[in-house]
């Protein structure tokens, strides 16, 4: 599917793309503006008011998660990273179904593929479960136990993030590893 979509030269191809390497919900990337970017630490910073639980949230960004901003055109802070029909509107949501559409594909959506993140950092990987919880931006269920949760381990988030990058990319890692058929 990974490479069926990078063949595909549109925004909203690019943008589930991204949607998919960053393990965001779909409202949050297609709010995206330039201004929460920094390139230099690659770390996108969600505002608060755009997170389902009301607080901002850093995503580590992979290299190809960066390369896929870096084409997206000018880079201007206040303005939509992804572009919807509309200048200054953002992507419609309507605007996965449509891709899956012209794709041929039915019975998918874009929050769909954080189910497949979390389930391969479940059963594919050593990764322990409080990252994949934290890379989705799940609020932790125990109020003492968030209460002496403080950091938000950007660094561990970040190998968890190429490594599923890799996996999408369907190339090598330290997490994945080919297994030959018998």
């Amino acid at each position: 599917f990974m490479r069926r979509l990078r063949e595909r030269d549109a925004t909203a191809a690019r943008c589930l793309e991204f949607i998919v390497l960053t393990a965001a919900r779909s409202g949050e990337a297609r709010g995206m503006l330039w201004g929460e970017i920094d390139f230099g630490a690659a770390v996108w910073t969600v505002p608060a008011d755009r997170m389902k639980a009301g607080k901002a949230h850093r995503v580590p960004l992979s290299a190809r998660a960066l390369a896929i901003l870096q084409g997206q055109g000018t880079q201007q802070p206040g303005q939509l990273v992804f572009k919807g029909g509309r200048e200054g509107r953002p992507l419609s949501d309507m605007a996965f179904k449509a891709l899956f559409e012209r794709m041929g594909i039915g019975g998918m959506t874009a929050h769909g593929f954080r189910s497949s993140f979390r389930d391969w950092a479940g059963e594919a990987t050593n990764f322990p479960r409080e990252l994949a919880e934290a890379a989705l931006a799940h609020t932790l269920e125990s109020k003492v136990e968030a209460a002496y949760r403080r950091g938000d381990a950007l660094e561990k988030r970040r190998a968890m993030m190429e490594s599923w990058a890799a996996f999408c990319e369907l190339r090598e890692s330290a997490a994945v590893i080919p297994m030959a058929r018998a």
